[in-house]
């Protein structure tokens, strides 16, 4: 495989596969990988580094306490879903939550969308078989098509270039709306009071809805108009995956001659490739930008602190994030002594829950979906275990879509498996829908006051 003018301090991508790299496809022609990875870096940074870093001083109030995370988006992108309705829409209700989350909590909330980079998905197993047919593994549109054909699931390297052009719109578009009006902080409240007034389950929020509606009351009243009321920061993030992709966005920054990974914002690692010796750890741990890595079930606190070892070894508050998805019924029992020891090492990282990916089932029907109640369960969990702690419940990963769609059961509209296929459109794990995600944004503030 050809390699770049070198990039001082970061191992070449051969270096990186001779590591044994877990969850990375098998791309049956090398020569349109080189290409299309010349090609890649050959393009402009999607992000830059200096944002990257304001990011990071973000998160370094996280860990302190002094801020809550929110992030949230798409399971897995896809290039269809790229469109002004979709992009906006997933916006409105990671907005909408926000203010909701900062009202409650009374410290910033950093917005992190799980987007502009989301295409690439780790799998179980790396082949699917229906009806007596096996097919390699649908490994996000980044890597090989949804469709169940030969043709279309056969990993085209060429689909990373469509990755960084997907990314570039979905980017421009966000920031247009974020500093265009559509974040207004009025406005986006008066989306809450129309959800409160017409939810099934409106009527728990609307004293909350309320307060809120009294404090920019008083703020108009007085004439305070800050800056903040009309515009967001909202960064980009999603999982460092493939190692072409990364490989090939990371760049070394003219003002510090340090590497960063210009694909996104925040880049995490997630639980099938955090092997301590492995390609994606080893990769992550060269860059710059403010990082994350899911710990799951298995994870022991020494596991966690060799992490932070490898991939924060400056203990630099900001740069490390952890985020657990534990499943709501191991929660209470595993979280508890991860974190105290991880504390007690000293170890400076931000703690959030991912209450999605530990509660995922089939439902008889077929569909993979999880529970609202268990979503709730693993928050209040995480919450729970922070508390007793006396450390930082520091914010949410979550799976959701500003759309209406029916993917995962219970919540306020009652949803049963038997709404499941009226609108599943997950090409993998199930979202939270609008309702669903707001909800869990008032469920959220009221563990927050408590926290």
């Amino acid at each position: 495989m050809q390699e770049p003018a070198s990039l001082p301090g970061v191992p070449s991508l051969a270096e990186l596969h001779a590591r044994g790299a877990a969850q990375q496809p098998t791309y049956p022609d090398t020569a349109a990988v080189d290409a299309a990875v010349s090609q890649l870096r050959s393009y402009p940074p999607l992000v830059f580094a200096g944002e990257c870093d304001e990011l990071k001083e973000k998160l370094a109030a996280v860990a302190r306490g002094e801020a809550f995370l929110l992030q949230g988006g798409d399971c897995a992108e896809t290039f269809a879903g790229v469109t002004a309705d979709n992009i906006r829409n997933k916006l409105r209700v990671l907005l909408q939550m926000a203010v909701v989350l900062t009202y409650a909590a009374s410290v910033p909330v950093v917005k992190l969308g799980r987007f502009a980079g989301q295409y690439a998905k780790p799998r179980s197993s790396d082949f699917e078989t229906r009806d007596g047919v096996t097919l390699p593994a649908y490994r996000g549109d980044a890597v090989n098509g949804y469709d169940f054909t030969a043709e279309s699931r056969v990993p085209d390297p060429q689909r990373l270039v469509d990755v960084y052009h997907a990314s570039s719109a979905t980017l421009n578009l966000v920031r247009a709306f974020t500093t265009g009006g559509y974040a207004d902080l009025r406005q986006v409240h008066a989306w809450n009071t129309d959800f409160v007034l017409g939810s099934p389950v409106g009527n728990r929020y609307e004293a909350m809805a309320n307060e809120i509606d009294r404090a920019l009351t008083f703020m108009r009243a007085i004439g305070a108009d800050p800056d903040e009321f009309h515009r967001v920061e909202m960064h980009s993030s999603h999982e460092a995956l493939v190692l072409e992709y990364e490989h090939a966005m990371t760049r070394i920054d003219s003002r510090t001659s340090l590497p960063y990974d210009v694909s996104g914002h925040f880049v995490w690692i997630g639980e099938r490739t955090r092997q301590l010796d492995g390609a994606h750890v080893e990769l992550l741990s060269k860059i710059r930008n403010p990082i994350g890595v899911k710990l799951g079930p298995t994870t022991s606190a020494d596991d966690a602190i060799a992490l932070a070892g490898r991939l924060n070894p400056e203990n630099e508050a900001g740069r490390l994030t952890f985020i657990t998805r534990m499943g709501a019924g191991k929660i209470n029992e595993l979280l508890p002594p991860l974190v105290e020891k991880v504390e007690a090492a000293g170890v400076k990282a931000a703690w959030v829950c991912d209450p999605m990916h530990g509660n995922t089932y089939e439902a008889s029907s077929g569909y993979k979906t999880r529970r609202f109640d268990d979503v709730i369960a693993e928050v209040q969990g995480f919450f729970d275990v922070h508390r007793a702690l006396g450390t930082w419940p520091g914010g949410l990963h979550v799976e959701l879509t500003g759309d209406d769609v029916t993917e995962c059961v219970g919540g306020g509209e009652e949803l049963a498996e038997i709404d499941l296929g009226s609108r599943y459109e997950s090409v993998c794990d199930p979202r939270l829908n609008r309702v669903q995600s707001l909800e869990l944004a008032f469920l959220v503030a009221e563990m927050l006051r408590k926290a």
